[in-house]
């Protein structure tokens, strides 16, 4: 009896020791299927969100770069420019500097640490020649021309503005008059109300078609007051005149460089001048004109020369004018053949008619300058040629690539209009 019941227990218990061990094997199956459910899961899931990340990084990809390139463009490098203290630190107004010289004078007075306001209306000037600058805090670039008056506190003014070379002066002579008269009045104007001392850039032109060789600054010149020329001339004779007026009357610290020939990079290719004729005919395998026999002489200084020759006279004592150039002189004839063997062009040489009013001589006496501003041009004449010569080709490639060859032009001369009384 007592073993019958211990049978029955021991089977009771063996059932449910079976039901819980089915159960304990149930749930590790179920939690078994469960995190292979959670797994498969959260892999389905984050395939998913791989996906989607990638399709996002292929849209956004292009944007990124997009705003690189914008940070780019916005993030401007500028040329090294010296800190100077308030007391050093000048506000320096070039007008017409945006043009060939002016745009190297401005790179010389940003470097140096000044702050510089560049004036120009374009006219001969190009923002392309600046705009290395745009943007930065001790730059400013006005468009304006100087035959309206200008309102502004400087401390120093270098007054450039002026078609140079006789195609550009001769195209309009009346404009050229104003911009050398009425434009230095306005400056001298300015000078004389701010305190500002005003450098004048005038030219060897004063001296016309010299008699006396080399000319130095004693000597009044020799010009043609009614010739095609005279627009040029004698705007700057007037200027001068100017000048030393308001210096005598009104007391203002003026300074005047006489100007001789100058080259370098940034001339207009097409300008019609010597080295800018030459050198774009001699790149393009085409003749070399020459103006009559090709004995005229000319001197040609490098334009960093001039640069530092025009900061010298500004800072010194020196009043009266005086000639910044390069006493070496060369016949222009001389001059073709040099930039034809620096170019290795085969073009020939072709003579054309003399130009009306053309110098025979020129050559700068520059005693003066190097004795009172210990100046003196650096820089050989082939090694500025050649600098030039790489500036030009670079520019012809530039614009050949938009489908555009600039041609060496005369003179345009303006058609007179006919008046009804």
């Amino acid at each position: 009896m007592v073993k019958s019941r211990m049978r029955r227990l021991l089977t009771a218990i063996n059932r449910r020791m079976m039901k819980l061990l089915i159960a304990l094997a149930l749930i590790a199956y179920v939690a078994s299927v469960w995190g292979n459910f959670v797994n498969m899961s959260r892999s389905i899931q984050e395939n998913g969100e791989q996906k989607m990340e990638k399709k996002i990084e292929e849209v956004i990809a292009p944007l990124r770069e997009k705003i690189r390139d914008l940070e780019k463009s916005f993030t401007q490098k500028y040329p090294p420019v010296k800190f100077l203290s308030e007391k050093d630190r000048k506000r320096i107004l070039i007008t017409g500097g945006a043009g060939f010289v002016g745009s190297h004078l401005t790179d010389k007075l940003m470097m140096d640490g000044h702050e510089v306001t560049v004036v120009d209306n374009f006219f001969t000037g190009r923002k392309r020649n600046v705009e290395h600058w745009i943007g930065h805090e001790n730059f400013e670039l006005i468009n304006h021309d100087v035959v309206e008056p200008l309102y502004i506190e400087v401390d120093q003014i270098y007054h450039l503005a002026s078609p140079a070379s006789p195609p550009n002066y001769m195209y309009n002579p009346i404009k050229t008059l104003k911009t050398n008269t009425i434009g230095t009045l306005n400056m001298l104007g300015l000078a004389k109300r701010v305190g500002a001392r005003l450098l004048l850039a005038s030219t060897s032109e004063v001296y016309g078609d010299p008699e006396v060789h080399p000319q130095n600054e004693d000597y009044w010149g020799h010009v043609n007051p009614i010739g095609p020329r005279a627009c040029y001339d004698e705007g700057k004779r007037v200027a001068e005149t100017m000048c030393y007026a308001y210096m005598k009357q009104e007391g203002v610290e003026v300074r005047v460089a006489r100007i001789f020939n100058t080259f370098g990079p940034r001339m207009h290719m097409n300008d019609g001048r010597v080295v800018s004729n030459f050198v774009l005919q001699a790149l393009q395998g085409e003749p070399l004109t020459v103006y009559g026999s090709g004995s005229q002489t000319r001197a040609f200084q490098y334009v960093s020369d001039l640069v530092n020759g025009l900061v010298a006279l500004m800072n010194s004592n020196v009043s009266s004018p005086v000639n910044l150039g390069n006493p070496e002189e060369h016949t222009i004839l001389e001059f073709a053949r040099l930039i034809k063997h620096l170019v290795g062009s085969g073009g020939e040489i072709q003579f054309l008619s003399e130009a009306q009013d053309d110098p025979q001589r020129r050559k700068p006496d520059i005693r003066k300058a190097k004795l009172l501003l210990g100046w003196e041009p650096v820089v050989p004449l082939e090694e500025g040629l050649n600098k030039t010569i790489h500036y030009f080709s670079k520019e012809l490639e530039y614009q050949a690539n938009n489908q555009y060859i600039p041609k060496p032009k005369p003179a345009r001369i303006k058609k007179g209009r006919t008046r009804h009384n």
